[in-house]
């Protein structure tokens, strides 16, 4: 690749980042690090009726939280600022003015009653209603009146808008990195506007002279914008600019593989959908991978699977060695199917790789019943369930009995653990452990196997009601390890209990 890689993710501030919208700004950082390029971030603020307090910020953290933050953007190595495209709406009027006195763009005056007559007249006759080459010279704009009419609207404060003039009789041919050969036929195509009449520009004009001036490389962004690719490439064409190449990434859809992927779905379906936690200027929470306890390394490694495939068995991937291997080419036309429950799988991998101290300090935090716990004692016991969590939130019902005795027991646990002479044969092993004095795990289990050996009885005859006298159930880690962290005293105390209850 010759030329500088520079890729943009342009997110509107319109509400929380859907995890649609984090894949697209992964796969773009991922392409720039791939091609040592440069990942920038804009945010595409021209809609500011639907602008919403908080949501800049909120996407800022949501990319710092994945690991991936921009390289360049606002407030960040500003080369090509500012980047937030309400600060540079002076910029895109010139543009559209442009386009005018080059023919490609033109004045238009119809009013949104007039726009809705004849749309429903259209349907009236069965038929869709297009502002383009057919009829734009029946309506209200520049190329069906005069130079001195247009002069006289314009002076006289009317409200107008600047529509693209799309071409006629045209084939275009298009290139799409993932999508391949796209053919357009310009009849079809819509004129549709750039600069509104409250003089702001729409998406398309803004889009294209941001990614121009800012010098993108590559567009890589959602399926959902394929349909604009024509206009954009007319665009480029219009001004005489260089187009950048584009690929569009496959749609996330639901886990039924049904229909897109949407913010309303995290809520309905019960898994977020949303990197962090949002709440909304109106009160309402929606879920978040970082507060629903998901490692940001988990959430990365499955939103790369969505619709990217390296070609290998491979399917745990470090940020590294996703850069290392991520292609274009490998990404998939066809829709990627959302798994929550995969989604578990990746976040129980790292689990396993995280440090333990960092996890016992996070369960302490998360659990009221530990707050007076030494942070030592509580590391030691996430390194023994660990292995069977996903979640921190896991580790107190994998835990508990570590920090507190077992109040009950669980009946088909005691009825299958208790026997006739259960009571006598754990008052022997008790006596055993009483009299161990280099009291760890090793001295335990030689002594009570030992014993067990020598007295030719069934191991689960002893080691299940043993555990029950621990935990209250039949689970949980090794018993000689349970025994060595909660200690003789507290031991001896938890079969006097069981006994008693016998």
């Amino acid at each position: 690749m010759t030329k500088n890689v520079r890729v943009r993710f342009a997110p509107s501030p319109t509400g929380p980042l859907h995890i649609g919208g984090v894949r697209t700004a992964l796969f773009n950082y991922l392409f720039a690090k791939k091609h040592n390029g440069t990942f920038v971030l804009r945010i595409e603020d021209t809609d500011q009726n639907r602008y919403v307090e908080g949501a800049e910020q909120y996407i800022i953290d949501a990319l710092n939280w994945c690991g991936f933050p921009f390289d360049e953007g606002p407030n960040i190595n500003e080369k090509f600022g500012p980047y937030r495209q309400s600060e540079r709406k002076h910029l895109y009027k010139q543009y559209a003015d442009e386009l005018i006195a080059s023919g490609n763009a033109y004045y238009a005056f119809d009013t949104a009653e007039a726009l809705d007559k004849h749309r429903k007249e259209h349907e009236a006759n069965g038929k869709t209603f297009i502002y383009n080459w057919h009829n734009r010279l029946k309506l209200n704009n520049s190329l069906s009146l005069s130079a001195e009419e247009v002069q006289s609207k314009i002076a006289a404060g009317e409200d107008y808008v600047i529509r693209f003039k799309s071409p006629q009789d045209e084939t275009l041919h298009l290139k799409d990195i993932i999508r391949g050969d796209i053919k357009i036929d310009t009849n079809i195509l819509d004129d549709k506007v750039l600069f509104k009449s409250d003089g702001m520009p729409t998406y398309h004009l803004a889009n294209i002279v941001d990614d121009h001036l800012m010098e993108i490389s590559h567009v890589i962004r959602g399926e959902e914008w394929l349909p604009s690719l024509a206009l954009h490439i007319l665009l480029y064409r219009a001004f005489n600019w260089e187009a950048p190449e584009f690929a569009h990434l496959p749609l996330i859809l639901k886990p039924t593989g049904k229909g897109k992927l949407s913010k309303r779905d995290g809520d309905k379906l019960g898994f977020p959908v949303f990197p962090l936690e949002w709440k909304s200027p109106e009160g309402d929470i929606s879920r978040g991978y970082k507060e629903d306890g998901y490692f940001p390394e988990a959430v990365v490694n499955f939103l790369a699977f969505l619709g990217w495939n390296p070609g290998t068995e491979q399917e745990l991937f470090s940020l590294e060695e996703l850069v290392e291997a991520f292609n274009l080419n490998k990404v998939n036309k066809a829709g990627a199917r959302f798994d929550p429950d995969k989604t578990k799988w990746f976040n129980h991998h790292y689990m396993q790789e995280q440090d333990n101290l960092k996890l016992a300090e996070a369960f302490k935090n998360h659990q009221e019943e530990l707050k007076t716990i030494d942070v030592d004692y509580i590391e030691m016991v996430v390194s023994l369930v660990k292995e069977r969590a996903t979640f921190i939130n896991d580790f107190w019902g994998l835990s508990h009995f570590f920090f507190t005795s077992p109040s009950n027991y669980d009946e088909k646990a005691f009825k299958k653990a208790i026997k006739d002479d259960t009571a006598e044969i754990l008052t022997k092993v008790k006596r055993i452990i009483t009299h161990i004095d280099d009291f760890t795990v090793n001295a335990l289990q030689t002594d009570i196997k030992g014993w067990i050996t020598d007295n030719n009885i069934g191991f689960g005859k002893i080691m299940m009601p043993l555990r029950l006298a621990l935990v209250g159930a039949l689970q949980g880690p090794d018993v000689f390890e349970i025994m060595f962290l909660i200690g003789k005293n507290e031991t001896v105390k938890r079969i006097d209990n069981l006994i008693e209850k016998i």
